[in-house]
This record gives structure tokens, C-alpha cells and sequence, in this order.
């Protein structure tokens, strides 16, 4: 019998530390509302600098999100350590987590990971057991993202913690959510 080696691929990231002027939402005081929606749930957002996970961030505000939950923000880059990628990831993830609260009173948590984007988005939902991890597309067809591949893809396919929303992108459908 053979035993098979697998790599265990280093897992790194960093958090996010988001500005303090965003202010702390209070747990609901409703007594009616028990279990999750008054604890919240937790969601994943893919996020790149692109359009497309702008867009996808707009449609999870308002037609996902409710005030008790927390977003988590999932950005991978090739190198968590290189100053100027964590900088500029930073100031994103600033400006996302400010436009979540002032839309859906929503708190927000980021994390830079480091890695293929679709296996870091992966490892985060195992990691989080989110009730839905929601991202955009590229916008590619078919045959190209046959091709080349494509991290919506794969994360629908791969993801076994939580069910992937993949939102496409503005060309599809809503110019502008918010």
C-alpha cells in the first residue's frame, strides 16, 4: 500500500486594522428576535480593487445584509508582507468598511490573505463558517475562463462551508445598487 504525501500549503494574511470612526452597532434589543437574527451572521465578501467586487459588495448591502451581521472583507494578494500592497489593500478595505456601515449599519471585519485567490477565499469560509460567501465575476466568457480559469469558479466548486453567491457583473443588470 502507498501513502500519498500531500503538501500542506503555508496559510499567512494579516488583519486589517479599520478606522476607529466607524462606530461599534449595539446588539438588537428586540426580545422578539432570538437565534441568528439577533446574534447576525457572518458574511464573506471577495474583494480586488476591481469593479466587479465593488459591485458585488453594493448588491450583498442591499439585498443581503441585516443590522446584526458582520462582513468580512477577504482580500488575497500575492505578498502579505510587500508594504505598498498592504497599504493600498488597507485603504480599499478603509473605504469598503466605511460604506457598509453608513448603508446597512453592518460592522466590518478585513483580512488580507496570502495566495491563490480562490483557495485563501476557501480557507477563510472553512476557517469562518459563513452563512454565504458572496462575490463578483470577472466578466469573462466562457471559453476564456475555461481556459484560464476563474476564481468564482472555484470557489463555487471547491467551498464546501458555506453557499457561494457569484453576482454579475454591472453589464448584466443593475448599473448602480447604491
Amino acid at each position: 500500500m502507498e501513502t500519498l504525501n500531500e503538501e500542506v500549503e503555508e496559510y499567512s494574511w494579516r488583519e486589517v486594522v479599520l478606522p476607529s470612526l466607524i462606530p461599534v452597532v449595539p446588539e438588537p434589543e428586540l426580545e422578539r428576535e432570538t437565534g441568528e437574527r439577533r446574534r447576525g451572521r457572518d458574511i464573506i465578501i471577495a474583494i480586488d480593487h476591481g469593479p466587479n467586487s465593488k459591485h458585488a459588495l453594493d448588491w450583498a448591502l442591499v439585498h443581503l445584509c441585516r443590522l446584526a451581521d458582520t462582513l468580512h472583507l477577504v482580500h488575497a494578494v500575492s505578498n502579505v508582507d510587500h508594504q505598498l500592497v498592504y497599504e493600498s489593500s488597507q485603504e480599499l478595505m478603509e473605504k469598503l468598511a466605511v460604506e457598509a456601515f453608513k448603508v446597512a449599519l453592518v460592522r466590518t471585519k478585513a483580512r488580507i490573505v496570502h495566495g491563490d485567490a480562490g483557495k485563501a477565499i476557501c480557507k477563510e469560509a472553512d476557517r469562518l463558517k459563513p452563512a454565504a460567501v458572496v462575490m463578483g465575476t470577472r466578466g469573462r466568457g466562457l471559453i476564456q475562463s475555461v481556459l484560464q480559469g476563474s476564481v468564482s469558479e472555484y470557489c463555487f466548486h471547491n467551498c464546501k462551508s458555506a453557499p457561494v453567491i457569484i453576482v454579475p457583473g454591472k453589464d448584466a443588470g443593475d448599473e448602480s445598487l447604491i
